[in-house]
């Protein structure tokens, strides 16, 4: 049995033939994503309590930077981006689930809701910066 299932498999892997280029191409870099995407979505989730969104649109607009934060999360785990496939990956999983997370909650249209999972955004923002940035955290020697 088992060996019909590994035949199986290997005439699977054959008949599908070489694997094509993926057509997916960062366009910019990861930093660049950090700081155009993910940084002003999640500020806008980081300060919800101070720049509560007024209006349905707000809310709407809210809805999207939080998508923003979970659909980038992926874009860091494509080939090119992800810097290995353990650490990085779970970090990038964390800000996914975080991101996820504050979707579902901006769209309940409260405060409360959003602000409960900025904690849990902020968690994997630190975590991943402690592992992938020098210096993280540590203050600068005095001069």
């Amino acid at each position: 049995m088992r060996m019909t299932a590994l035949l199986a498999a290997a005439g699977a892997v054959f008949v599908q033939g070489p694997a094509q280029p993926s057509p997916v191409r960062p366009v910019g870099t990861t930093s660049e994503l950090m700081v155009t995407v993910i940084r002003p979505a999640s500020d806008a989730l980081f300060y919800i309590e101070t720049r509560t969104p007024a209006d349905g649109d707000g809310w709407t607009a809210l809805e999207g930077q939080a998508l923003m934060v979970g659909e980038a999360a992926n874009l860091l785990m494509l080939p090119g981006r992800a810097r290995d496939q353990q650490q990085w990956i779970a970090d990038a999983t964390l800000m996914r689930d975080a991101g996820a997370a504050a979707f579902k909650a901006a769209k309940t249209r409260k405060v409360e809701e959003v602000a409960k999972v900025s904690d849990q955004l902020y968690e994997s923002c630190t975590t991943c910066h402690s592992h992938y940035r020098p210096g993280y955290g540590r203050r600068p020697p005095p001069r």
